[in-house]
């Protein structure tokens, strides 16, 4: 859920301390438009590594930023946290974009994106193939997603977990209905792909982090929404992901669960890296409750194509129960 608390007087104050400074100000301003490295602010503010490391060290120690580690890269960006990232956003809402020298740094910025925007479009085409073939095999991605919209429902969805984000599709599906969405990558290129299309969506309200679907980046009982999106079959324990994921749901939040149903095409394992061939419903339900889930809804989705060895992707959706247990002790107390 979102935290709605309000900041310490302390805080507050720590907090406007720490923009009230130019080049400080400066780093706010593109940090909440994107996540960028030392060495991309170093070249777009035109200022020594040193100078800029020691204005987001105090940026960092106030709470304003936050700062990630991707590989061997830094990243920071505008804090998760929801009282401040609010404040922060206030704060550069107020800020002329047409001032000069903002206005350098945001056409400086966008150099550096078209620069991401290049790097992830070669890796993406180097290995485009492979996915096509893969896709070729079951129902089209299009109907995927309207199935997993159906199985959601029209409400407003608060905040979303989406493990192994890959090139962010489902963040570019479901951020519009959040208030906040964040996507988990082990691959820095597969997330270089999802920040540039999360770009160029001008989608501001998610982000991603390298992570690892065992060791999840984020904090336990916060969202309402985790989807699991053709990631179990590479995973040598999806019992144990899935038990990590049901960590990251707050009370009555759901999970969704899209794979593959079990098939034998032993070319996704020799040369694709998939260590399950597929998952019967008896398992995937056995894990969510082995999680403390209640399974809610399977579908299975049948490809339409003509290829031999067709595969099913299969929809779970399941429930954390412990919202409906408190509110049913709450009735029973009442009466």
């Amino acid at each position: 859920m979102l935290d709605i608390r309000k900041l310490s007087f302390g805080s507050f104050v720590d907090a406007l301390k720490a923009v009230a400074e130019p080049t400080r100000l400066r780093l706010v301003l593109l940090l909440a438009r994107n996540d960028l490295t030392v060495s991309e602010l170093t070249s777009i503010l035109g200022q020594s590594q040193p100078r800029i490391s020691r204005h987001l060290k105090l940026l960092v120690e106030s709470g304003v930023l936050l700062r990630y580690q991707e590989g061997a890269w830094a990243y920071f960006r505008v804090s998760d946290e929801a009282t401040m990232s609010g404040l922060v956003r206030t704060l550069v809402g107020w800020v002329d974009d047409g001032d000069p020298e903002i206005r350098r740094d945001l056409e400086r910025l966008e150099s550096v994106r078209a620069d991401r925007a290049r790097r992830a479009a070669s890796y993406f085409a180097s290995n485009a193939g492979h996915w096509d073939r893969i896709r070729a095999l079951h129902a089209s991605d299009a109907e995927v997603e309207r199935a997993l919209l159906d199985a959601l429902g029209g409400k407003r969805i608060g905040t979303l977990l989406d493990i192994g984000t890959g090139t962010g599709r489902l963040l570019e599906l479901l951020a519009p209905r959040c208030e906040r969405a964040v996507g988990v990558d082990a691959s820095r290129e597969m997330l270089a792909i999802a920040r540039t299309k999360l770009d160029q969506a001008g989608i501001a309200n998610a982000l991603v982090r390298q992570g690892d679907a065992y060791h999840l980046p984020v904090e336990r009982q916060s969202f309402d929404l985790v989807t699991i999106h053709q990631v179990l079959h590479y995973l040598d324990d999806p019992a144990a992901a899935v038990a990590e994921a049901a960590r990251a749901l707050a009370p009555g939040g759901r999970m969704a669960i899209i794979d593959f149903a079990p098939h034998s095409l032993e070319f996704l394992r020799a040369e694709h890296a998939h260590l399950r061939l597929g998952f019967s419903d008896e398992a995937l339900n056995a894990y969510l409750e082995e999680a403390g889930l209640e399974p809610v809804s399977i579908q299975h989705l049948v490809s339409t194509g003509e290829q031999t060895g067709e595969l099913t992707v299969t929809l779970c959706i399941a429930r954390d129960p412990r919202l409906l247990v408190a509110e049913s002790t709450l009735s029973i107390q009442a009466s």
